[in-house]
């Protein structure tokens, strides 16, 4: 089996010592390698090197979490890995580069609002056939890997009702949520080339589904998860895409058909609920306990896992997850208890838990 290389972008808010966003992107990521300025001038972005090993990529999102923390204390900042602002205003001042200020041009509030922050898992692929072919198969279960990285309940100092209302935020954009089914690199084309004439994106790089072949590098990426809360959070999420993709390209087939709209159900349910209600298995359109859908997930790449050897790894991160809760279980107890949310950076750092084993 084919053990692809990964890699992690994390996008994190910038706040003041009250939880509000604080526009400093630019001053804080000066020489930090791997660092870029984001859509707004309160996040940034972690782009870690490629990696070969979960230990690997552990040990650079926590260094590279820590330095960019301190680069934030320097300038009056915290760093907080939750992925939408938990108080503060609505709009946010947008960052000078001409792509962004083109954007909020263009879309107006629906940009400025956007200061909401994810997690976008890279996987090595042979080519885009693969890409899509992976995509296909990797539908099913993204709703699965939203309801257990949901790390957004709390928005301008109100619980939303829901787990990650940054899905339901980034949703808006006109070419964002779940992926088409595709037939093939020819008709992913087609369908960017309908929005571009129609002038609902202004290159590829706007296509905001939640997993896409990449514009740039040769890799599929996933992006329908909230930034998580630690480090470990985001290891597991990576170790369980690349496994998903290893057996999707295992496979060789074009992937499940599943019907839209109960696609669409599922999403809504796991955005709403994460990890404390049921979900909704896609293929028998029938409520599950998202802890049954967990563990089928699990069942469905464990030879890819096997050949990771992160069987270890995955065990301990889910009953973590389903035992302590995820982001948003988290952060509706910091909520409940006064909404003191910066309590929360010191718990973003993390720190290595766990063996992720030799290979994976």
């Amino acid at each position: 089996m084919r053990v692809p290389s990964f890699g992690v972008e994390e996008e994190l808010l910038l706040v003041s010592a009250t939880g509000d966003p604080l526009p400093r992107s630019k001053a804080v990521v000066v020489d930090l390698p791997g660092v870029e300025l984001e859509l707004t001038r309160a996040m940034v972005e972690i782009n870690s090197p490629v990696c070969q090993t979960a230990d690997e990529l552990r040990a650079h999102l926590v260094a590279m979490r820590a330095g960019l923390a301190e680069a934030a204390a320097e300038e009056g900042a915290r760093l907080l890995a939750i992925a939408v602002p938990p108080q503060g205003e609505a709009a946010q001042a947008i960052t000078n580069k001409p792509r962004y200020t083109e954007l909020a041009a263009r879309w107006g509030l629906l940009a400025r609002e956007q200061g909401v922050c994810g997690c976008h898992v890279h996987i090595d692929v042979p080519d885009r056939q693969a890409a899509i072919r992976v995509s296909n198969h990797l539908r099913p279960w993204l709703p699965v890997l939203l309801a257990l990285t949901a790390n957004s309940p709390i928005y301008l100092n109100q619980d939303t009702g829901f787990a990650s209302w940054r899905w339901l935020m980034t949703t808006r954009w006109p070419c964002a949520g779940p992926p088409p089914y595709l037939e093939s690199p020819e008709h992913f084309d087609a369908l960017v080339a309908m929005q571009l004439a129609a002038g609902t994106l202004i290159d590829e790089r706007m296509v905001y589904w939640d997993i896409r072949p990449s514009s740039h590098l040769p890799t599929v990426e996933v992006r329908v998860s909230d930034v998580p809360l630690t480090v470990d959070e985001t290891v597991l999420l990576a170790t369980l895409i690349r496994a998903l993709v290893m057996t999707a390209l295992e496979d060789g087939g074009q992937g499940p058909k599943i019907e839209p709209e109960v696609l669409r159900t599922a999403y809504w349910l796991a955005a709403r609920d994460g990890l404390t209600a049921n979900g909704l298995d896609v293929r028998t359109a029938e409520p599950l306990l998202i802890a049954e859908l967990l563990q089928r997930l699990r069942q469905h790449a464990e030879p890819a896992l096997q050949e990771l050897d992160a069987l270890d790894l995955v065990d301990d991160g889910l009953q973590r997850a389903l035992t302590d809760g995820n982001g948003a279980v988290k952060q509706r107890k910091v909520f409940r208890e006064g909404g003191d949310f910066t309590a929360l950076t010191e718990v973003s750092a993390g720190s290595p838990r766990g063996r992720a084993g030799r290979r994976c």
